[in-house]
């Protein structure tokens, strides 16, 4: 509690019993039981809480009864209950305005003064008379009726204006009674156990409805706006409001109260007061039977201060908007005591309301932050300067304080990201006047993030990750690698490093996790992925950190060059295989294999590469091979060999026969003279030297099949240099070249012989594939006529089918031909005929002439 008002005697044992007050300004109208009317001037002394009474005038013949006063000083009029009737005086004269008739045997008004937008005043009045209630509005000096009387269930006891509604309180109930031209009535609640219902109108167009010793809040619609009631030590008798107290009469003292927060503020003994009245905002006036107190408000600066002490800094908040201060001074104060109500609320840990304050006022969030143990540097931590000493926070409340900070920071963060590259400093304010705060949103971020991260780490450490993974995260590098080192989250301790590009850092707490039983990171998978995603840029570090991983596990160390990934097919591949080349040449095939097949890799020096690389392995093992032989057991054919040989040489020859981007004279030199003559043949063939490919199967292997699948594969009659493919294998059976034909073979070979069945076999199957004239003229001159005339036939026998087949072509187009031509003539018969009457069907308007344009 504190003093909000000081009781000053204004009229002290009047020998006139008092039934009635009204005020303005600096005048006091007194209403006596005798029905005088008595007008005082109250004028306060200069530096003091005297007042100067002064009795202006006295009416000894107003009315033989003065039940109720009101005055409207914007009309200069006085509107009273006298005798039970409305009547109307001049505030000044008491001369008499006007008298509403209609109103005779009236107990109760209660009237409503309307300020429009336009600044003019508009008076309404409403009126009990017996169980109907009278409404009126004042114009041209008179009251008027505004619309039709409204039946009431009872006679009205006490009455309010309530925005369009008015609240009356019955004997028994309260009844809200609506202003929309049907005069609808809402029953409330009751009265409950006192004497007299209570309606007291409040300052922001609600009223304030009392039960016992309790009172409500209730607007325009009748609806309850406060959470709970006020709570009297007694029943009232009359209220006022001034904001942001209420002001209650009671029997023995005046209590004054707070609606929000709902306080107790001050109670005031005075001897039986009954009367209450208001001349504006800080006049009130408290009447007993015989004497009148002024209640004086205390300066706000003192209550400010006061309620400060008390902690009630809602209640100073108030107080400060209401001060006479400069705009800025007023703001000062204000924002000082937001900050002290904040401070406060988190004392009484009371966090997320606390963090919800300061983030409204923009307090620096370094200060928030050093409310908390251990969150800050140390030597920073000991800048900042706090009202009163920090609750001190541990268990279950460390950790509802600290989810309360993490809104609190992400809502932070969130703005200083969007105002990052404003050029402007930051406006943050300090908690306390004369603490430092930082201007920097870089150094904000930085202070925040890295704050986040500790607080995640205490309350859900599955927030870690999603926040160093943040492409914005300012995180703190030291300091967040201290917490992460700490608390043993080296996955998290990962993520940061590759965020902040430390990828070496990173590289070798993988090495060094990879062996401990218990990490999650043990093993090299996580490595593996890791170098997967450095790139081109960090090619260096690839080549630094994956031999330990293709030393223990070659097939996972490979993936680190041919995972699926853009960054790793685009790092460069020569350089690559110089790395796998020099360190690891057992994973230069598998790699070649990759970035051929795989990623359609066509540059000639890996295919190149890649055949030399293949030949190396088949020599190597083709020397075991031929020397674990059986003297006198031949090699199996190219190919069939067992095991790696096999598999090697089947690799080589398939990718001689299939790649289109090897140089075969660059590489045919590699290849031996007495041996591997499979792979001679196919170089041989891609260089266009068929007659040597074939001299090699015809000749040297011996195999026919080869010989003819070569020609099938290499026979193309729209090209001058394998047109003639098949005619050069004939040549090679009816006229075989000398031995040497191949040049220094260090093989033992004998003489090529003729083969002339061999060579009748190609006229016969492949006849259609050879030029005639040449194909006779290679034939020797002892071949048999009937050999000659069946190979003739057969050639006779083709082109007639040819010239068959193009004549019954031709007549099936020209057959074509005459369909369409006779089915144009048919649609070429129709005609329309335009008139001048015809209309169009999409336009409905008449053709006409314009067919014609």
């Amino acid at each position: 509690m504190h003093d909000a008002y000081e009781p000053v005697p204004i009229l002290e044992k009047l020998p006139l019993q008092i039934d009635c007050l009204a005020a303005w300004d600096d005048w006091l109208l007194v209403g006596t039981k005798p029905g005088h009317l008595l007008l005082y001037r109250i004028k306060k002394d200069a530096g003091t809480n005297r007042f100067e009474v002064t009795l202006e005038k006295s009416n000894k013949n107003f009315s033989k009864k003065i039940q109720q006063l009101f005055v409207v000083s914007q009309y200069k009029i006085l509107v009273s209950l006298l005798e039970n009737n409305i009547h109307v005086h001049d505030l000044l004269t008491f001369q008499q305005i006007t008298v509403v008739s209609k109103a005779r045997g009236a107990t109760l008004f209660a009237c409503d003064l309307q300020q429009s937008s336009s600044g003019e005043a508009k008076l309404r009045m409403c009126v009990a008379v017996k169980r109907k209630i009278q409404l009126y509005y004042w114009k041209d000096r008179d009251f008027h009726e505004l619309q039709g009387d409204v039946a009431a269930p009872d006679v009205p006891k006490s009455m309010a204006w309530c925005e369009n509604s008015i609240c009356v309180g019955f004997k028994r109930d309260y009844y809200l009674i609506r202003m929309d031209g049907r005069g609808s009535v809402k029953e409330l609640f009751p009265t409950g156990k006192q004497l007299e219902p209570l309606v007291a109108p409040l300052a922001d167009g609600k009223v304030a409805v009392g039960q016992d010793d309790l009172t409500v809040v209730l607007n325009e619609e009748g609806v309850c706006t406060q959470k709970c009631a006020l709570n009297w030590t007694d029943i009232p008798v009359a209220m006022e409001h001034q904001p942001p107290y209420i002001i209650a009469v009671l029997p023995r003292y005046v209590e004054i109260r707070t609606l929000e927060p709902r306080l107790l503020v001050q109670s005031i003994e005075l001897q039986r007061p009954r009367f209450l009245t208001s001349a504006g905002s800080n006049v009130v006036y408290v009447a007993s039977n015989h004497f009148v107190w002024r209640l004086v408000p205390i300066s706000i600066a003192s209550q400010i201060r006061q309620l400060l002490q008390d902690k009630q800094f809602e209640l100073a908040l108030q107080l400060a908007k209401m001060k006479d201060d400069s705009d800025a001074d007023k703001r000062q104060q204000i924002h000082h005591i937001q900050n002290l109500f904040a401070f406060n609320l988190f004392c009484q840990k009371r966090f997320d309301d606390s963090m919800q304050v300061f983030a409204k006022l923009g307090t620096d969030p370094t200060h928030v932050i050093g409310l908390y143990p251990d969150l800050l540097p140390t030597d920073y931590r000991k800048q900042l300067h706090y009202p009163n000493p920090l609750p001190a926070l541990s268990g279950a409340e460390l950790e509802k304080a600290h989810l309360a900070l993490i809104d609190y920071l992400t809502q932070k963060r969130s703005h200083l990201v969007k105002q990052l590259n404003d050029s402007d400093p930051s406006t943050t304010s300090p908690l306390m006047e004369g603490t430092p705060t930082i201007k920097s949103r870089k150094k904000l971020l930085q202070i925040i993030d890295t704050t986040l991260l500790k607080c995640y780490l205490h309350t859900n450490v599955a927030l870690v990750s999603p926040l160093l993974r943040l492409e914005n995260n300012h995180c703190h590098i030291e300091e967040s690698e201290y917490v992460l080192k700490k608390a043993h989250k080296y996955s998290e301790l990962i993520i940061l490093y590759e965020k902040k590009g430390l990828h070496q850092k990173a590289l070798q707490v993988l090495l060094d996790q990879s062996t401990k039983a218990n990490s999650p990171l043990k093993g090299h998978e996580s490595t593996v992925q890791y170098l997967q995603r450095l790139g081109v840029e960090n090619l260096g570090i690839i080549f630094e950190f994956s031999p330990w991983v293709l030393k223990i596990c070659p097939e996972d160390g490979l993936k680190i060059f041919t995972e699926d990934l853009t960054e790793v097919e685009t790092l460069p591949r020569d350089k690559v295989l110089n790395f796998l080349k020099e360190g690891f040449k057992e994973l230069a095939i598998p790699y070649l294999e990759h970035i051929i097949y795989m990623w359609d890799e066509t540059r000639p020096e890996f295919h190149n590469v890649l055949i030399q690389l293949y030949l190396e392995k088949v020599q190597g093992l083709m020397k075991v091979y031929l020397n674990s032989l059986p003297e006198g057991v031949p090699a199996v054919a190219a190919g069939k060999e067992a095991g790696e040989l096999g598999e090697y040489r089947n690799k080589l020859l398939s990718f001689l026969d299939v790649s289109c981007s090897y140089e075969p004279e660059r590489l045919i030199s590699d290849f031996p003279f007495d041996g591997l003559l499979e792979e001679r043949a196919l170089l041989l063939g891609r260089m266009g030297k068929h007659e040597q490919a074939l001299f090699i199967y015809v000749h040297i292997l011996k195999d026919t099949h080869m010989a003819e699948e070569y020609c099938h594969g290499h026979y193309d009659p729209s090209a001058n240099g394998n047109k003639d493919v098949y005619l050069s294998l004939l040549r090679m059976y009816l006229s075989p070249p000398d031995v040497h034909f191949l040049g220094p073979i260090k093989m033992e070979l004998c003489e090529p012989q003729a083969n002339l069945q061999a060579a009748l076999k190609v006229l016969q199957l492949h006849h259609s594939k050879l030029n005639t004239t040449k194909a006779i003229n290679l034939l020797p001159a002892n071949t048999q006529i009937r050999e000659i005339q069946v190979f003739l036939e057969s050639v006779l026998e083709e082109k007639a089918g040819r010239k068959r087949f193009d004549q019954v072509l031709k007549s099936l187009l020209q057959a074509e031909f005459l369909r369409v031509q006779e089915e144009r003539i048919f649609h070429q018969q129709v005609k329309c005929v335009i008139t001048d009457e015809k209309t169009c069907r999409v336009c409905k308007k008449k053709i006409g002439n314009s067919s014609e344009k």
